[in-house]
């Protein structure tokens, strides 16, 4: 490790460091989870200027989606062997240089391509922006960082359909792509001068666990994202799922030999590892399929413009900006395993209260406490999540653990929408108000549900250890006590000089 030691001149690092690497982590997890659901609402006016079918349109949506999920860890490996200050920033660089990209296409070929691209940038970038806040902020303050940054993504990924609605109906389609822009280049100076460089294990790059991994998350999000519309027993859904599958397992075993696998098979043998990955894949499994379908229901069903309907969902949308922060303060009180449970099943309990009360004509204050309590429950699994991930892995693997983590989160999202889509599809759908409304009842149903599942995963999780310092401390312990060095806690090296 010698080759990546760390030279200090203080003995502590600068005052602010730890604000500015909130911020800049923040705004940049932002960019990358907003551009998720940002073109949903945006597609009739981009059919409209660019042209191309109903296959065309949906790629746009698909490929970043696809690229982001399946380089995600791959990111995360880069970012760790050569540096994540240095890998973040090229991310960066390549999600601003394709949102520009995005906006000046001249036809719809060139913006599926840009928004591939924007799916590398930010699979670089996003696995990366937890790691560097972790390095940089002290064990004792992370439970509130957490939470800023998880309220920021979490709003993020809810408030897609809005911005771009809102972007599309009051200016034009191009700004969802243009907001990127401005952003991107006010971060990447701050970026180079305020994020401290650390590095992960300094291992040789993992490649055949990447293409395995990377090739199997391919083959699985294309089989989900195209199965509702081209049928679940299509030949080119099943294969891609099929095979898709087959990469994963054969990635589980490689990694279980490999001198230093990408993904260490034992991380998975800790409980607090592999109760909240699952809790994380089940809970945007629900969230994200019931986001995609109600934001539909309100203009489609309930005739609001695509401002109007954003602007209603704001009691869920925009509650983890108010609680998240206080679940990470309670998650360093606490432990984070009775937060994260507690917000998923609040989360499942207001999924399940809207699938009863939604009908063609419900009006918006019989529909408000399902969304608030929805909104609660979000925002107390954010951050705790995030700092459970953090916490049960040694500081060298928490870029990898980051990756993946983001890894399931995407891929369970676009399980999320396929799911409950075809849920959608088989009960119900476009005709009229009625029968959208017999679709969207099921399907909201198995969101809480599958929400209610991740639940009992967080459960899983072993509950904190009790230590001499009146409570603080964990069961996973790297995370749990202040590092010496704050953004030294990456670089510490695993074998003497």
């Amino acid at each position: 490790m010698s080759q990546h030691g760390v030279r200090r001149n203080t003995p502590h690092p600068p005052r602010g460091r730890a604000a500015w690497a909130l911020v800049i982590t923040s705004a940049a997890g932002f960019m990358a989870a907003l551009d998720n659901l940002v073109v949903t609402t945006a597609l009739p006016s981009i059919r409209e200027d660019l042209g191309g079918a109903l296959h065309d349109l949906e790629w746009t949506v698909s490929a970043y989606t696809l690229t982001f999920a399946v380089l995600l860890m791959f990111g995360a490996a880069l970012g760790d062997r050569f540096g994540r200050r240095r890998l973040f920033l090229i991310g960066l660089t390549v999600f601003t240089a394709a949102s520009a990209a995005a906006a000046v296409a001249p036809g719809i070929d060139s913006l599926i391509a840009a928004r591939a691209v924007q799916g590398v940038g930010a699979a670089i970038m996003m696995p990366l922006t937890l790691t560097l806040l972790t390095a940089a902020v002290p064990a004792e303050r992370r439970g509130m960082a957490y939470g800023i940054w998880g309220a920021v993504n979490g709003l993020a990924v809810a408030s897609g359909p809005l911005v771009g609605g809102s972007l599309t109906e009051h200016i034009s389609w191009q700004w969802i792509f243009w907001l990127n822009v401005p952003l991107g280049l006010a971060l990447l100076p701050l970026a180079r001068l305020r994020l401290a460089e650390s590095h992960g294990t300094g291992a040789p790059l993992d490649l055949p666990g990447t293409l395995l991994a990377s090739g199997g998350l391919f083959g699985i999000v294309y089989g989900l994202v195209r199965g509702p519309a081209d049928g679940w027993t299509g030949a080119v859904v099943l294969t891609a799922l099929f095979a898709g599958v087959a990469l994963l397992a054969g990635f589980v075993l490689y990694s279980t030999r490999a001198e230093n696998p990408m993904l260490p098979m034992r991380l998975f043998r800790s409980r607090a590892f592999s109760g909240v990955n699952a809790a994380s894949l089940l809970m945007f499994l629900g969230m994200f399929g019931s986001i995609f379908l109600l934001s539909q229901y309100m203009q489609l069903v309930l005739g609001y413009s695509p401002t109007e309907a954003g602007l209603r969902m704001l009691p869920w949308t925009g509650m983890p900006m108010l609680v998240a922060p206080i679940a990470g303060i309670l998650s360093d009180r606490v432990g984070g395993r009775p937060v994260v449970a507690a917000g998923l099943v609040l989360q499942a309990a207001g999924l399940g209260y809207l699938a009863s009360v939604i009908t063609a004509d419900a009006s918006y204050a019989i529909q408000l406490p399902g969304l608030i309590v929805s909104g609660i429950g979000m925002a107390l699994y954010f951050a705790p999540a995030s700092a459970l991930v953090m916490s049960s892995v040694a500081a060298k693997e928490q870029g990898i653990a980051s990756g993946a983590n983001n890894a399931l989160r995407e891929v369970g999202g676009a399980l999320g929408v396929a799911v409950m889509s075809s849920v959608f599809a088989a009960q119900g759908g476009y005709e009229s108000a009625q029968t959208f409304v017999d679709g969207l009842r099921p399907a909201v149903a198995v969101g809480a549900v599958v929400v209610a599942l991740g639940g009992l995963a967080a459960l899983a999780v072993p509950a904190r250890r009790r230590t001499g310092d009146g409570g603080r401390g964990a069961s996973a312990a790297p995370a749990t006590k202040p590092a010496p060095e704050p953004a030294l806690a990456a670089t510490r090296p695993t074998t003497p000089h």
